[in-house]
């Protein structure tokens, strides 16, 4: 392939198009350049090669009879090129890549996928545990969960469930817990990273301007989990962090009132692009579960 190196691969672009087409702006159009830049690519690729491709005519270019030959081959060959582009760009369409926060993928993800498995077996999911914004197109992300509030920049957003905010704790704490106002007896254990604080609940409960003690803070909620679960104190919990330790009894919410945050778990694709029946058999499957877990109507 030596001989390739004395020609530029634009040149040979702007050739074969200029050939295919029949005319400089047709081929400038489709290469996404000037016409003169094409003609001069042209120009240059015919210098290299040391011999005339076209005839220059008032409407166009013509292929000159000797060359023609030559544009058969550089068109079949990138028709080849074109199809190894496309073949090294194609995914496997049976392994999706799925782009969650840890807490979400350790708390209520994970534990259901052999459910997923079991409605999909011909599906596999990959998963991105990760709070940072991950740019979905470029990174090859097929869906996402992000909790906010619904703007994410180059993504599609749909509300896969509105956050709700409650008490949770173990049960030998439950125990002492009548009306709202015994929440201020305990101690809770803090998200020191999270989105709202416990005066959203207070406040919901008749109880604004009241302060909760604090026993311990950590930096991620699933350790506020683990914590509350072993009897350390309360937690201010929502629904897809605590429903399998509240439905397995190792958590009680003492209280029926959940409060709305004006967050959401939302599931974010790449806008503009299409999603394949895969990424569709996910998203449905997400709505099902959800629906299941937070004791909502299925969609």
């Amino acid at each position: 392939m030596k001989s390739l190196n004395l020609v530029h691969l634009n040149g040979l672009r702007a050739v074969e198009a200029a050939a295919r087409l029949g005319s400089l702006p047709a081929a400038a159009r489709e290469l996404g350049v000037t016409i003169g830049a094409v003609s001069q690519q042209i120009g240059k690729t015919e210098r290299q090669l040391g011999r005339p491709l076209f005839q220059r005519l008032p409407r166009g270019l013509a292929v000159l009879p000797e060359a023609q030959g030559v544009i058969a081959e550089l068109a079949e060959g990138f028709v080849r090129l074109e199809r190894a582009v496309a073949e090294a760009r194609r995914r496997d369409e049976t392994v999706l890549t799925i782009s969650v926060a840890p807490v979400f993928a350790a708390r209520w993800l994970v534990p259901r996928l052999d459910r997923f498995e079991a409605r999909h077996p011909g599906l596999r999911l990959r998963l991105d545990a990760t709070t940072r914004l991950v740019d979905l197109d470029a990174e090859g992300v097929d869906l996402a969960i992000r909790v906010g509030r619904g703007d994410w920049p180059g993504a599609g957003a749909e509300l896969l469930l509105a956050q709700q905010v409650f008490p949770v704790c173990a049960p030998t704490l439950a125990d002492s817990l009548h009306v709202p106002a015994d929440v201020l007896r305990l101690p809770a254990v803090l998200d020191g990273r999270s989105m709202f604080s416990w005066d959203l609940w207070l406040s919901a409960a008749g109880l604004g301007g009241q302060s909760m003690s604090v026993r311990h803070v950590f930096n991620e909620a699933s350790l506020c989990l683990d914590a509350a679960i072993a009897g350390q104190g309360l937690f201010l919990a929502w629904q897809t962090i605590a429903c399998d330790a509240l439905g397995a009894g190792r958590l009680i919410a003492p209280f029926e009132l959940r409060v709305p945050t004006g967050l959401g778990h939302y599931i974010l694709t790449p806008r503009g692009r299409r999603l394949g029946p895969a990424v569709t058999a996910l998203r449905a499957w997400l709505f099902d579960e959800i629906a299941e877990a937070a004791g909502l109507p299925s969609r």
